[in-house]
């Protein structure tokens, strides 16, 4: 092997030293540099670091803010109305030398599953504490739940080296088993509802129906006091008339109701009158009065 062989040999070992003992951190990542197994420094800061080639490792973990969708949980609040709730929580890694002591070489696998761990019990205990009822989950006061939750969460959670954001309930829904039964209740409510508002609705149409069966009956009263008043006083008027006629020339007032009595009695085609002749009624037609009026 010549000269510039070995020059050339050497010189690739020692680009390949250094870079084995050069690393960058990224401004979104943390490491650790283990030497058998044992943590020896902490990299926090982005840029380039060193470590022992061949004898150190490196391990980087993220430094962001990480997103945790935890298994649905069911939940029986103080009214024993049992509901499934649905959660996610924002944690990041804060104190990686932590980190790596509690879950070891699992890394944020193990982390979340020992993370869901304490979220599931603090979530069931909080929304199954004294006072908290289904209708205060499902209202605006969940707001409240949720930071009682992300705060116990976040205590339990510093021993793993991580810190809990946020817990956040995304659902929260009734156990299948309790679905079929409420609607049901939820149908018979808006029927109930619906029955009164047709009961309401009839009463208030009778009402209607009284107050215009009521007008109607003193609109009908009224213009048949009216009638009867003009048609007392055309009766009275007529009777004047009568009277005055009767007075200026009685016979020709008999003989003229004698006419008017005879077209009464033989009105229609098929009247037939069966009277005496010597009647008093005929007395116009034998009379010479009647013969002269003629």
């Amino acid at each position: 092997m010549t000269k510039g062989t070995i020059s050339l040999v050497a010189l690739a070992g020692i680009i390949f030293v250094i870079l084995s003992s050069v690393f960058i951190v990224d401004e979104r990542e943390k490491a650790l540099v283990l030497q058998f197994g044992q943590i020896k420094s902490v990299k926090e800061e982005p840029g380039l670091a060193f470590k022992v080639p061949f004898i150190q490792d490196v391990v980087k973990y993220d430094d962001r803010i990480l997103a945790l969708d935890t298994v649905p949980t069911e939940v029986t609040p103080s009214d024993d109305r049992r509901l499934v709730v649905d959660a996610f929580a924002r944690y990041r890694v804060s104190d990686v030398v932590q980190f790596r002591q509690a879950v070891g070489v699992g890394g944020l696998a193990a982390a979340e599953d020992r993370l869901e761990g304490i979220l599931n019990p603090v979530i069931r205990e909080v929304l199954g504490s004294d006072g908290v009822t289904s209708n205060t989950i499902l209202s605006a006061d969940r707001a409240a739940l949720m930071q009682r939750i992300t705060t116990q969460a976040r205590a339990k959670a510093l021993p793993l080296g991580l810190e809990v954001v946020d817990v956040r309930l995304k659902q929260t829904n009734l156990p299948e088993q309790n679905l079929e039964s409420t609607f049901s209740r939820m149908r018979a409510e808006r029927e109930r509802e619906a029955a009164d508002e047709i009961a309401r609705g009839e009463e208030a149409a009778l009402r209607v129906r009284a107050q215009a069966d009521r007008t109607v009956v003193e609109l009908v009263s009224e213009a048949q006091k009216s009638a009867d008043i003009t048609r007392g006083e055309a009766d009275a008027r007529r009777n004047a008339i009568f009277a005055e006629a009767y007075g200026a020339n009685e016979e020709f007032f008999e003989f003229r109701r004698s006419l008017d009595a005879y077209e009464t009695a033989i009105k229609g085609d098929n009247s037939t009158l069966v009277i005496n002749p010597d009647n008093a009624f005929f007395d116009y037609l034998k009379s010479d009065q009647g013969a002269a009026a003629n």
